[in-house]
């Protein structure tokens, strides 16, 4: 039989609750594996949990998504086709779709967010950026397996601020005219996203879903909610961070070497960095808008409260961005006015 683990991840204990029998009996009955332990593997803000498993001296991970929740189809055709783009990302090896399991190969525990600093900053963002680039200049645009991210997604994700950030999250009631106020910023933030060339987005680029590894650095993870969506998206998540912050020259070097790059496989050949620049950070203000609202619906609907250690860089962001833009005049005032007085 496996055993579980009685290892901690995020606030709980993995216990040998009825999925984890499954998944046991799955392992066991249907691929082979014999006794062995099950660690977790990382955590996760949806409901898809991730084990590592070991047989014969190899270890592999196990993802278990409950299937009235999560949907492991996206994940294993984006993998595929991001494989074949010759991105390191984990390879479905077994399937159970109607049980919710992959079993995946390993890329190890090595997150990028622990392993940067300014000494390996430069190595680990430059192979990002190549990595990047890669998915960018080979991902069909009009392919049928990713969704458009389009004014609709974009706008519910900046709704997601008003509504559980500012709401739920603070207890604002807003007048209505600042109402009015923010849906004419979101309208502007749209406006300014959908202008962008539109490439495959990744949507979670960051340091906790990047994998330092001896190959082909670095391993992605995370990536089954990816859309076509615009240039600058997964730049903000990997320089914009919201686990790590950046001083600003170092961000805009990094993306000089992303326009370097880009423009030697033929991508970005129009654009100039004042504009790429201009476009990075108000996308940045579009998904740190977001972010504020999710990590808030983390902490209130779904009893994740460690996310809220991260609300005060991604705010910070926010701010950065308003004091600079003339359009987001509102946005700041909300922010000054009413927000920062109740975070205290």
């Amino acid at each position: 039989m496996l055993l579980a683990s009685s290892r901690e991840l995020d606030a709980g204990v993995i216990e040998m609750d009825e999925r984890l029998d499954q998944l046991n009996a799955w392992l066991i009955n249907e691929l082979g594996f014999d006794e062995t332990t099950i660690t977790p593997a990382s955590s996760d803000a949806s409901f898809r949990r991730y084990f590592r498993v070991a047989k014969s001296d190899a270890t592999y991970i196990v993802m278990d998504a409950p299937p009235d929740k999560e949907d492991c189809q996206p994940f294993v055709d984006i993998a595929a086709a991001m494989h074949g783009y010759g991105l390191n990302v984990p390879q479905v090896l077994e399937k159970d779709l109607e049980q919710g399991f992959l079993l995946l190969t390993d890329l190890g525990s090595r997150q990028y967010l622990p392993e940067l600093n300014e000494q390996s900053a430069d190595k680990l963002y430059g192979d990002a950026i190549s990595a990047l680039v890669r998915l960018q200049v080979n991902g069909d645009i009009n392919t049928a397996l990713l969704p458009l991210y389009n004014h609709e997604l974009l706008l519910a994700e900046m709704e997601l601020f008003r509504e559980w950030f500012i709401h739920e999250n603070l207890g604002i009631e807003l007048s209505s005219d600042e109402h009015d106020d923010l849906t004419n910023v979101f309208g502007f933030l749209l406006e300014k996203a959908l202008e962008q060339p539109r490439v495959w987005v990744h949507r979670d680029y960051h340091s906790r879903n990047l994998m330092l590894t001896e190959q082909n650095n670095p391993g992605v993870l995370d990536f089954q909610d990816a859309v076509i969506g615009p240039l600058t998206y997964d730049l903000v998540s990997l320089f914009k961070d919201c686990y790590i912050a950046w001083p600003r020259v170092k961000i805009e070097e990094w993306l000089g070497l992303y326009l370097q790059q880009a423009r030697l496989q033929g991508l970005a050949m129009d654009i100039g960095k004042p504009q790429l620049l201009r476009w990075f950070d108000l996308m940045g203000l579009q998904r740190h808008l977001k972010v504020l609202g999710i990590f808030s619906r983390l902490n209130i609907r779904d009893g994740k409260a460690g996310y809220l250690k991260d609300i005060p860089l991604t705010l910070e962001y926010v701010r950065q961005v308003v004091s600079t833009v003339p359009e987001l005049a509102p946005l700041g005032v909300l922010i000054e006015s009413k927000v920062l007085p109740r975070m205290g």
